[in-house]
């Protein structure tokens, strides 16, 4: 979900604790009293609650002053928890953060996002943007309900200083992983850190990256799309691949969040982390340069090679009683240089979407990531990107147990699939 977001559930993480009520009262209502016009005040509801994405989009915000915005920071688990809750208010924020795929498609199904079609057409705002973005950002129906404004991609972080001392190189196929693993836990390193108490949404990237190197991305898709079975033979041999990485995983990490699980990376006490590249924004100053990364390991040479690229961005409330500065405000966000400030403002290693941003001046991490995702075969979002926030929550159950008890994989396989067959058939 923090992207940077950029934190992904700061990003995807659990529910949270303010009630509907008290959050309606205070902060989660529209400004707008008038019809249609430009001049009433418009709401940004923002889940960017991490400090530096926080003051980022404060930043940008400040310097749009073609009509008055209200910003809303809440914090990401409670935005998450609260979201259909606001979107379904009399007075719903105008305008909010949140993420592109399955999670924006599910919202715009049940009539409660604003049909932004006309920035994605002739001079629109997203006019330039690519086709995949679109798809993105296009509902059931066909028409455009979500500005994207930035991306990221994940990948098997370390820091080169470490596997320079310890006389390791990045691994290429499944094999020289599973070795390079040994290597580092004979050598009394947790080869990877993992921060699933708190976070557990944290477990689903191995399952994701999992699925896509044995079976493939449009597996991913229809089995998350709830056309495959959790218990079926495919995800079995997923889960085998799991298993196998059990042994090197830090013990810890299972009453870590995610940014806890960044302190033994960055310590040299752990080797390795799959991570967004947020992870940039939870490390020191000092140690940023000395972050890198790998792709995911090869595991069968004849699936094609697919990345997590989640897509961050802001969609509009159809209830929004100022749907023109709405619109206007979504085309500002969208812009070259409100993306390109943003990024700036925030440190982020976030990619911008608008074709627009010279990417000439990025880091050698953030130019390397460009390019993994320039050849990759296929790009998907995150587990609950790619399904639903409900979904998440099976896999979160799931995919905790499975870590406590790997023996009990075939009851938890068909526990995950009776949960599932519930969320999807509800």
């Amino acid at each position: 979900m923090v992207h940077s977001e950029l934190s992904r559930r700061g990003f995807l993480a659990g529910l949270g604790g303010l009630g509907a009520t008290a959050l309606l009262g205070g902060c989660a209502t529209s400004g707008s009293d008038s019809g249609g016009g430009s001049s009433a005040t418009l709401t940004l509801q923002s889940s960017l609650s991490d400090p530096s994405p926080k003051a980022a989009l404060t930043k940008v915000v400040e310097g749009y002053t073609k009509t008055k915005v209200t910003l809303n920071t809440i914090a990401i688990e409670t935005f998450r928890a609260q979201l259909p809750t606001y979107l379904n208010s009399a007075t719903p924020p105008d305008v909010l953060t949140w993420y592109a795929g399955s999670v924006a498609r599910d919202y715009a199904s049940k009539g409660f996002l604003l049909d932004v079609s006309d920035l994605w057409t002739g001079g629109g705002a997203c006019a330039g943007f690519s086709p995949a973005l679109k798809e993105l950002s296009t509902g059931a129906d066909g028409k455009q309900i979500f500005v994207p404004t930035n991306y990221y991609w994940w990948g098997v972080f370390y820091r080169k200083s470490a596997f320079q001392e310890w006389g390791v190189q990045p691994a290429t196929t499944w094999d020289q992983f599973i070795e390079l693993c040994k290597a580092l836990k004979a050598k009394g390193v947790a080869p990877l850190t993992m921060g699933t108490g708190s976070t557990p949404w944290v477990a689903s990237g191995w399952f994701d990256y999992l699925n896509l190197r044995v079976n493939g991305a449009q597996f991913h898709r229809d089995l998350l799309a709830g056309r495959h079975s959790f218990d079926g033979p495919e995800v079995k041999a997923v889960m085998e691949h799991y298993r196998e990485l059990l042994p090197y995983i830090d013990p810890k990490g299972r009453s870590y969040s995610w940014q806890d699980a960044v302190t033994p990376l960055a310590g040299k006490k752990a080797g390795m982390y799959l991570i967004g590249a947020f992870v940039t924004q939870s490390v020191p100053a000092d140690v940023v340069d000395d972050i890198d990364f790998f792709r995911v390991p090869v595991i069968d040479p004849n699936v094609p090679l697919a990345e997590e690229a989640p897509t961050d961005g802001y969609f509009a409330s159809a209830k929004s009683r100022n749907v023109e500065g709405a619109k206007e405000l979504l085309s500002y966000l969208a812009s070259a240089p409100a993306q390109e400030q943003f990024i700036k403002e925030s440190a982020s290693s976030n990619l911008p979407t608008s074709p627009r941003v010279s990417t000439s001046g990025f880091s050698p991490l953030v130019q390397k990531g460009i390019q993994l995702l320039n050849e990759s075969a296929a790009i998907t979002q995150f587990f609950n990107r790619d399904s639903s926030d409900e979904l998440q929550s099976t896999a979160d159950t799931a995919l905790t147990k499975f870590l406590d008890s790997p023996g009990e994989v075939n009851s938890i396989l068909a526990s995950w699939q009776s949960a599932a067959q519930k969320v999807l058939s509800s």
